[in-house]
């Protein structure tokens, strides 16, 4: 047998590099924004938060290439795409708010505040890293629709439905944008002089956007002006944070924990989502060294975990291999380094970024569907509403929580903890589908554990916030277990579960 030349680069990394460049920029021009607006200094967010988390990145995207590598001689082939890596929009909005905000409010110095930040960030760490013991066992037992389809929730709500009204901000700009990445990305037609579709988008985008005097050319003179030298420097000073999640903090223990659940669980259906598109990663060791890259952030200064993207199957459909990871990694350090992230926030239009990653949600939802039988889709379907709660809680509760409880007293409750519920409901509806009742009520049951933990359907973990939630979770297990003794059979029998009960997509 030939062994495979898996190369370093290829031109369909530099579509995949812009893609997962956007993400992240996307992320950090969030951190720096909303860190400034509570009240932290420039000097820690732009000299000490943003170097520590690009380290992170640099260390995850070297790491998914070398695995991208291990994969190809495996399996003997170069079409091999390596996984993405960055941090995760949900964890990161969750520590700016639930950890961050609450630690500069209580201590009133940013400087005590930031280093609480790298004690719960290095804690968040070890988390991931923990729940690779278990990742494969989970990945196991949980229905590919579940995964996919919880994972889809967030691609369609956070990052396809709403980057799709960023792109409107500036209607002109854009649609036009969008039409290029469309071309260029979905229908994968050749661009102009066979620039990439991306940067080819981006260029024409931010052209269009000054020339047509829809961004303010000040914008310019305002983003050079954040270029500096802003170095990644170690630190210990986690060591004094963690005296303070020991002490007046150890509430935030409460938050720390299912976000950090939920970062292993991101991990592991982002891999079975590759898995989906033809690259089977393990599982337990993308966890694990989430959790290292995470950890070794924090002795940078970072305050963020890191995780396997959702934007890993974007990749792969736009023909990457491991090149844009590395060359992310390399880039992001550079540009956090220099203040050039900070620069390129303000000079290119959000509305210019934002197609990019609408391509992302697109390329998630249809693998969602693509890869799981036909009789499963309604399990997808499924398992993306909670998400829609979510997005729902997350944007509009705090300005409008009256308009929200009007809507229904249920939106916040259905969208705390929208990933286990997403999981939960996907898994459920699959083995219905598969005559699997015993299996629909151990679901049923997780489910009633983890609302009755408060993991999903409570602001934070406690115990029995609402009874009604595990309740209801329970009922259904006892129920699932009366089909599975009494009614199973007749159903099979009557060819009543997959003909009538159940939506037929066969025909």
């Amino acid at each position: 047998m030939t062994k495979v030349h898996y190369p370093w680069f290829k031109r369909e990394d530099i579509d995949g590099f812009f893609a997962l460049f956007q993400n992240n920029l996307a992320n950090f021009v969030l951190i720096a924004v909303s860190m400034i607006s509570m009240g932290y200094p420039g000097s820690i967010v732009y000299g000490r938060v943003i170097p520590g988390a690009a380290i992170s990145v640099l260390f995850g995207n070297i790491y998914y290439a070398h695995m991208a590598k291990k994969l190809a001689i495996k399996e003997n082939r170069s079409d091999v795409t390596a996984l993405s890596y960055g941090i995760s929009t949900p964890p990161m909005f969750i520590y700016l708010f639930g950890v961050l905000g609450p630690a500069l409010a209580i201590t009133k110095d940013p400087e005590i505040a930031w280093k609480i930040g790298m004690a719960a960030c290095f804690l968040g760490g070890v988390v991931e890293a923990l729940g690779s013991l278990v990742g494969k066992w989970i990945r196991d037992h949980l229905p590919r629709a579940s995964m996919l389809g919880a994972l889809a929730g967030v691609a369609f709500t956070f990052i396809g439905g709403e980057l799709f009204f960023k792109t409107y901000e500036l209607p002109v700009i854009g649609m036009v944008v969008l039409a290029i990445i469309l071309i260029g990305l979905v229908a994968k037609k050749a661009m102009p002089f066979r620039i990439p579709a991306s940067l080819f988008a981006i260029i024409i985008g931010t052209i269009l956007a000054y020339t047509l005097r829809q961004a303010d050319p000040s914008q310019i003179s305002e983003g050079l002006s954040t270029v500096g030298f802003y170095p990644p420097i170690f630190t210990l000073g986690m060591i004094e944070g963690f005296k303070y999640l020991s002490g007046p903090l150890l509430g935030l223990a409460a938050v720390l924990v299912p976000i950090s659940i939920y970062n292993f669980i991101e991990t592991m259906n982002n891999v079975e989502a590759m898995a989906a598109v033809g690259d089977d990663y393990n599982v337990q060791e993308a966890q694990l060294f989430d959790g290292i890259g995470t950890m070794i952030g924090s002795f940078f200064g970072g305050v963020f975990p890191t995780t396997v993207y959702i934007a890993s199957v974007g990749s792969k459909w736009m023909g990457a291999g491991r090149g844009y990871s590395v060359i992310n990694g390399i880039v992001f350090l550079m540009a956090s380094s220099m203040g050039i992230i900070a620069a390129m926030s303000k000079i290119i239009p959000v509305p210019v970024i934002a197609p990019i990653l609408v391509f992302v949600g697109i390329s998630m939802v249809s693998t969602a569907f693509s890869s799981v039988q036909q009789k499963h889709f309604p399990a997808v379907v499924l398992a993306m509403f909670p998400y829609f709660a979510n997005y729902i809680m997350t944007r509009f509760n705090g300005a409008a929580g009256e308009v929200v409880a009007k809507t229904s007293s249920s939106i916040v409750p259905l969208g705390q903890g929208a990933m286990f519920t997403g999981l939960i409901w996907g898994a459920i509806l699959v083995f219905i589908l598969e005559n699997e009742y015993k299996k629909a009520a151990l679901a049923a049951l997780a489910g009633a554990i983890l609302a009755a933990t408060g993991f999903m359907h409570a602001a934070k973990l406690t115990f029995m916030e609402n009874y009604q939630y595990p309740l209801g979770y329970l009922i259904m297990a006892v129920m699932f277990i009366v089909f599975e003794s009494v009614f199973k059979d007749q159903l099979e029998k009557d060819g009543k579960l997959e003909s009538e009960v159940v939506l037929d997509f066969q025909d």
